[in-house]
């Protein structure tokens, strides 16, 4: 018997090749976890140091004497890191679309999941 039949949740291991391939067509249908996309874009991509400094050096600039620009750093930095948060699940799927590496770490922890079109 078929494996994926005994199983109806059984879903086989896409090769990155064929998914980088794949993808463009639309043979594959991405399923992406939000409540585990957001933490791994924001670790991947080091959001929370890079918003922590630019609030921090808008803040020191506001302190300087320059307050409307330290408060548009400010709102920059805020800004950024919920933008990324927003938009984690696109940043996952283009990350995985150019990265192997990232690809079968995102699939084997169960951010993404790929599934053939039918």
């Amino acid at each position: 018997m078929n494996e994926s039949s005994e199983h109806p949740d059984f879903v086989p291991y896409v090769a990155h090749g064929d998914f980088r391939a794949g993808m463009p067509h639309g043979r594959f249908r991405v399923v992406i976890n939000p409540a585990l996309a957001r933490p791994f874009v924001v670790r991947r991509m080091h959001i929370n140091l890079l918003a922590v400094a630019v609030i921090g050096a808008g803040s020191i600039w506001a302190l300087m004497g320059h307050p409307l620009s330290g408060l548009v750093l400010v709102m920059l930095g805020i800004a950024a890191h919920r933008l990324v948060r927003f938009q984690a699940g696109k940043i996952v799927l283009h990350l995985a679309l150019h990265h192997p590496a990232v690809y079968a770490e995102v699939t084997n922890n169960g951010v993404m999941e790929v599934r053939r079109a039918a």
